[in-house]
Order: structure tokens, then sequence, then C-alpha cells
């Protein structure tokens, strides 16, 4: 199979989808494997890597889109790719359909076959190719929101592990899944006091297991959220549900009941966000301040640490990638229910329930091209 790897285009979006590495393992098999022109640059891997193993390197995104018959991307493509999608091209990326009509609208037009990695799933109903991001992603949000919680930057001013004498910041993470989790493991390491909550009692009876003392879990529900929410310095939304919208835990209204300076992280932004007056932002532009309440809501978090966030993403997807590249999507989909799970356009036909609800939009089922 030619295998392209355009270089992302998104707002300061440093990863690329597959490391010379990968790339070699697809060599080895007997695929091609076309590079842009830098395309792993800013993640540390130049050209050369890519040569070295035997993939191709190309001047430009057309060229990439114009000879590959399957893409691996990081990001969804963006309004300046629509155009270069061609009919029955493979796209294995992220997607998140759900928080964009337009790039839905379009991806059908382009009668493409679109694979997500944030739908592939396994059979105990993990995610396995948002797993890598989700770690690093809710790392960040700790992180990120530590820092935005100083006061040149309009937080409370607040150090999160506070000093010998001085009470230590109060985090509240929403969800206790795999970012929430890596969220509060960063924020308990830091020292702060942390509250995880959830909806699922047998995941808050293992987080209770497993974190540490300053970390306590409690029961999910808007009772709950407004009754904590006056007393937290930072509050970090890592709800999910998988390839629809996340719902919204944070609303509007309840930024009354925060203290000035408090910061909001939504890492759920790129699935329509669970905080309600969250709206999309870039690494050029991280925040904005709705009320007094700082707002961190950027999409592609872990683009900010594209080294770690490529070799990360890369262990996930390639197992999948060899599949699709040794025997073409449909076999591979009909041999393997979790990749076939990623399924969610087909050649014009939205073969995902929750992307088709999301925009009242027909539904077909995967089978037909399946079975």
């Amino acid at each position: 199979m030619i295998i392209g790897v355009p270089k992302e285009i998104k707002n300061n979006e440093n990863r690329v989808a597959l490391t010379p590495g990968g790339a070699l393992e697809l060599v080895k098999r007997g695929h091609e494997v076309y590079v842009q022109d830098t395309a792993g640059i800013n993640s540390g891997f130049p050209n050369e890597l890519y040569e070295k193993v035997g993939a191709k390197i190309l001047p430009t995104i057309e060229d990439v889109y114009g000879k590959a018959e399957m893409i691996i991307k990081v990001k969804e493509p963006i309004e300046a790719e629509y155009d270069l999608i061609r009919e029955d091209q493979l796209l294995f990326t992220y997607f998140h359909f759900a928080s964009y009509e337009p790039l839905t609208h379009a991806m059908i037009k382009s009668k493409s076959v679109c694979l997500a990695y944030e739908t592939v799933e396994k059979a105990d109903r993990s995610l396995p190719l948002l797993v890598p991001m989700s770690e690093v992603a809710g790392r960040m949000a700790t992180q990120e929101g530590a820092k935005y919680l100083e006061k040149p930057i309009m937080g409370k001013g607040v150090l999160l592990g506070g000093v010998p004498g001085v009470p230590p910041g109060r985090v509240l993470v929403l969800g206790g899944g795999v970012v929430g989790t890596q969220a509060a493991k960063m924020a308990a390491g830091l020292g702060a006091q942390v509250t995880i909550m959830d909806i699922n009692l047998d995941r808050l009876r293992y987080l209770n297991d497993v974190m540490p003392a300053n970390v306590v879990t409690r029961y999910s529900n808007e009772m709950n959220i407004r009754e904590v929410i006056p007393h937290m310095d930072l509050i970090i939304g890592a709800v999910l549900i998988p390839g629809a919208k996340a719902p919204h835990l944070i609303t509007r209204d309840m930024l009354k009941d925060m203290q000035a300076g408090t910061v909001l992280v939504d890492v759920a932004v790129d699935q329509g966000g669970c905080i309600e007056t969250c709206t999309p932002t870039t690494h050029a532009d991280p925040t904005f301040i709705i009320d007094d309440i700082v707002h961190y809501c950027v999409a592609n978090m872990p683009g900010a640490v594209p080294y770690t966030s490529t070799i990360a993403l890369t262990n996930a997807t390639l197992p999948y990638a060899i599949q699709l590249a040794n025997k073409g999507w449909k076999k591979a989909c009909q041999d393997d229910a979790e990749l076939a799970k990623g399924l969610n356009v087909i050649k014009g036909d939205v073969v995902y329930e929750a992307v088709a609800e999301a925009f009242d939009l027909d539904y077909t089922s995967v089978d037909k091209y399946l079975d």
C-alpha cells in the first residue's frame, strides 16, 4: 500500500503521525511510505531519519495526498485539506466528528473512508488510540492549570503545592478515566488537595484504593459539583463519551459561584467540551476570561510536547496501521472488531451512530460495507 504522512497544519500542531521507527516497520513489510518535507522536524525527526529507513520525502501536502492510498495523520483535516481528499482514500487520524459539523459534511462529500482513532474500541470498552494522548493531556492539564493560576496571567496567585505554613491549592477533576486519573496523579504529586468525581462507583473504588491520601473521591452529580466548586482553585474537565459530544457538567451559571481567578481546563473541548463556556483555543492564544474565571481550552494539548506525544501515538497506532496496510481497510476491519469500530464515514455514509445523532444525519450500519 502507498502510505502518506502529511505535515500537520493545525495551529501550533507540532506532532507527526509516524516516527521513523514506525515508517521502517511499514517499509519492511513492502509498503511505500511518503512523508511531506519537514513533517517530523518539530517532533525531533528530520527528513534524513525517514530517508534512512526507506521512506521517501515529498515537497508539498498536495503531493502527499495525491500519491497516497492511506493518509495517516494526527489531527482532523482542516478546511485547506478538504479538497485534497480523494474518493475511496483511507484517512486514519483523530476526527472528533461530533464536535464539528462542517468537517463531517466535508468528509461525506469527499466519499473517502474515515477511520477515527478515538472510536477504535476494545471489548472491555477501552479506547487504545485515545489512551496515550489522554495520558499526555491529563498530565498537561495539571501542568497548564498550575501555570495559569499565577497572578500575572489573571489567576488566583495560588501555588498548587503550597509551602510549609500555607495550605496547598485545591483541584477538582471531573471524570475518573485515563485523563482524569493522570491529572489527579500530577496534582497530587505537586501536593495539592484533589477531589476526583465520576459516576462509576467501581472506578471510584479503584481510585480510592490506588491514589495517595491527598486525593479524595466523590460521586458526580450536579448538587455535589455545585457544592465543591466555590472552594476550588483549579477545575479540570476530563469527561468523554466515545464518539459523541461531551455533556456540560459545568454550566454558565456556575461561574458566579467560583472565586475570581479560578482556572478551568477543559480537556474534552475537542469533543464539544464538558464546561459550557469553553470554546476551542490554540497554543498561540490559549486562554480567555469570563466573569473573572480563566478558561484554558486548547484542543490539541499534546501538540505542545510533540517529541513525547509522537512516540506515544505511534506506539499505539502502528499495529493498526500495519493491519490496514497489509490487508486493506475492509479486510482489516472484517478481521478486527476493534478496528471496525473506528469507521465513522464510508463513501458518503455515516456509519457511526453517535455522529449521525449529533447532527441529525442518516445513519447507515457499517455492516453494509463489511458483510
